[in-house]
C-alpha cells in the first residue's frame, strides 16, 4: 500500500481475501453506497435492496480470494456481484407471485373437500397396512419399530438382538417389498 493515500478497492479486496478485518470494514464502507445505489435501480424495494445488499457484502468478505484482477477491477467485480444478486432476487420474487396466482387459481376452480380427504387418507393407510402384512415378520417387525416407532437401525438391532447389518438389510428388503407393493417407483412418486 502506498503511503499518503488511502487504499483503493483492489488493495482492500486483496487484503481481504487474506481475512483483514479491518480491509474489510474499509472496502464495506467504499462500495456500500454504490452496491446499494445499483440494486435500488434493480429492485425498487427500499428493504430488500438493503437486505440484498448485507448479502453482497458477506459474499464479498467470503469469496474475496477468488478475484481475479487481470479479469477487472475490484469495483466492477464487486458490482456485478450485486447486480446478480439483485436480479437472481427479482426473478425469486417472480417467480414466487406466478406460484401463489396459480395456486389461487387453483383453489378457486377445485373447492377442497375434506371428506375426500380423509378418505383418501384412510384408504392410503389401509394400503400400507396390507402391504405391511405382506413383508417377513422379521422385515415387518424392523420396519415397525423404525417407522413407525421411530427408532434409528442401531437402536432396532438392540431392540431385536440383532446385527446392525442384519437389521439394515431386512430394512432395505422390506423397503422394497413395500415401494413394490404400493406401486412407487424409484423416485418416489406414486
Amino acid at each position: 500500500m502506498s503511503v499518503g493515500r488511502p487504499p483503493d478497492a483492489e488493495e482492500l479486496l486483496h487484503q481481504v481475501a487474506r481475512g483483514d478485518e479491518a480491509a474489510f470494514a474499509a472496502l464495506y464502507d467504499t462500495m456500500v453506497g454504490r452496491v446499494l445505489g445499483l440494486i435500488r435501480r434493480v429492485l425498487r424495494d427500499p428493504e430488500q435492496a438493503e437486505e440484498v445488499t448485507q448479502e453482497v457484502m458477506v459474499e464479498v468478505w467470503r469469496t474475496a480470494a477468488r478475484f481475479d484482477a487481470g479479469r477487472g477491477s475490484a469495483s466492477a467485480w464487486i458490482l456485478t456481484m450485486a447486480h446478480r444478486r439483485a436480479v437472481d432476487r427479482v426473478r425469486s420474487e417472480q417467480a414466487h407471485t406466478d406460484r401463489t396466482h396459480r395456486v389461487a387459481a387453483t383453489e378457486t376452480h377445485v373447492p377442497y373437500d375434506e371428506v375426500v380427504e380423509d378418505v383418501t387418507a384412510r384408504l392410503e393407510r389401509e394400503q400400507v397396512r396390507r402391504c405391511l402384512g405382506q413383508l417377513t415378520s422379521v422385515q415387518r417387525e424392523a420396519v415397525t419399530l423404525a417407522y413407525y416407532g421411530g427408532h434409528t437401525y442401531r437402536e432396532v438391532a438392540e431392540a431385536l438382538a440383532t446385527p446392525l447389518p442384519t437389521v439394515k438389510t431386512r430394512m432395505r428388503d422390506g423397503l422394497i417389498r413395500m415401494r413394490d407393493c404400493l406401486g412407487i417407483d424409484l423416485e418416489g412418486r406414486a
